[in-house]
């Protein structure tokens, strides 16, 4: 079943949150919550009211939400609203370990400790994230009753 899924990241790490929407996993039109950075800086000029408001219409035509961590997520106030509000909602929730996906510079990080407690946890790499995200997205469903 094709899921609607929000993707929560801190912007920082925007070309490892794209490696993973682009691994063909799940299609193009079932991801919400990535924005361009011109986007971004416009809802910011307009104050956390319509950041809240753009995360809230993205979040309700969701039924799971994947939670992708950095080395800086835990510093991200809007990565902890989205989780709040991902369960608030109901929804499946989900973390993946995105550190090691190296950037086009071939960087890689540590990973901060942002976990959703009650809720797995993977790591892209080795958790082999390409061939499984599927799985896990359907899991999270499954797990909160969004079958």
């Amino acid at each position: 079943m094709a899921r609607k899924v929000f993707f929560s990241f801190k912007y920082d790490d925007v070309e490892r949150a794209k490696h993973v929407r682009n691994s063909n996993a799940i299609s193009a039109d079932t991801a919400y919550g990535f924005i361009e950075a011109a986007d971004f800086e416009a809802f910011e000029r307009q104050g956390d009211a319509a950041i809240e408001a753009w995360i809230g219409a993205q979040l309700a035509v969701t039924t799971v939400t994947v939670v992708l961590i950095g080395a800086n997520t835990d510093q991200s106030k809007w990565v902890k609203y989205e989780i709040d509000q991902s369960i608030a909602r109901g929804n499946g929730i989900l973390t993946i370990d995105i550190s090691k996906i190296a950037t086009l510079n071939g960087e890689m990080t540590d990973c901060c400790n942002v976990r959703v407690r009650g809720y797995n946890h993977y790591l892209w790499n080795s958790n082999y994230g390409h061939a499984n995200l599927r799985t896990w997205i359907e899991n999270a469903a499954k797990a909160a009753n969004k079958a």
